[in-house]
């Protein structure tokens, strides 16, 4: 199998840097991967281009027309398959046991059913398989209003059960890593790495970061899997496994 070369910046490296372990057990052929709400295909081409099979899922088919026309242009389009959906009908789209891999980015703020769309992803899983979700986090977000002089809303966003500022939010719950990890253990899912993901990526002042961007880097991935640093990025990334057959 051929490596990822893809070279993230810091906004994503830290889900690469999950990516590569799982991408490198990989059989000859490659695995069958599945991005639900994968859009344009930021992540869906580079690992076409690895010798993966994906299929995305978006309900935009503006998204996937550029999925397409992404697809054409590196070369992989035999190896993407583009699929109009959302989440919430996942499990009519996907067969049962056919996926190794699932891709499910900043897609269980906005779904009116994350735990239907957990329960999917898990089914579409083979046993062994994981799936790789990404969540937005209530501590950044109280922070960040909190910060930028919108106190109001950050007392809002604390206080309100899915993490939300009130009716206008564009997104409808955001996550903890208790509750993330909770969510796909419900499923049956196995929790086996917790990660931020734009720790102080978002936090660098522009000039800083083009200055130093290796150190950037560095930074980044140093502070993603420790504690406190971890709890207040910007997302939550979750590595999970479905649990294999008994032998």
């Amino acid at each position: 199998m051929e490596r990822t070369t893809v070279r993230p910046g810091p906004r994503t490296a830290v889900v690469w840097q999950v990516l590569r372990r799982e991408l490198d057990r990989a059989p000859e052929g490659g695995l069958t991967i599945l991005d639900v709400g994968g859009g344009t295909g930021g992540f869906a081409v580079p690992l076409a281009e690895a010798g993966h099979r994906v299929t995305v899922v978006d309900a935009s088919p503006d998204a996937l027309a550029a999925l397409n026309r992404r697809a054409v242009e590196a070369g992989v389009a035999p190896r993407v398959r583009a699929v109009q959906g959302d989440g919430d009908a996942l499990t009519g789209l996907v067969s049962p046991g056919s996926v190794d891999l699932v891709l499910c980015h900043a897609v269980l703020e906005v779904v009116d059913d994350p735990r239907g769309v957990v329960a999917a992803i898990t089914a579409a899983l083979r046993p062994g398989g994981a799936a790789s979700v990404l969540v937005a986090s209530r501590a950044a977000a109280v922070l960040a209003r909190a910060t930028g002089g919108h106190l109001a809303a950050a007392a809002a966003l604390l206080a309100d059960p899915d993490g939300r500022t009130g009716p206008r939010d564009l997104l409808r719950r955001r996550y903890d890593a208790d509750g993330a990890a909770d969510l796909l253990r419900g499923a049956g899912l196995e929790v086996e790495d917790i990660h931020g993901v734009r720790v102080v990526a978002d936090l660098v002042p522009a000039a800083a970061a083009d200055e130093d961007p290796r150190t950037l880097l560095d930074l980044e991935l140093a502070a993603a899997a420790r504690s406190p640093y971890r709890d207040i990025a910007a997302q939550l990334h979750l590595l999970a496994r479905r649990p294999a057959d008994p032998v």
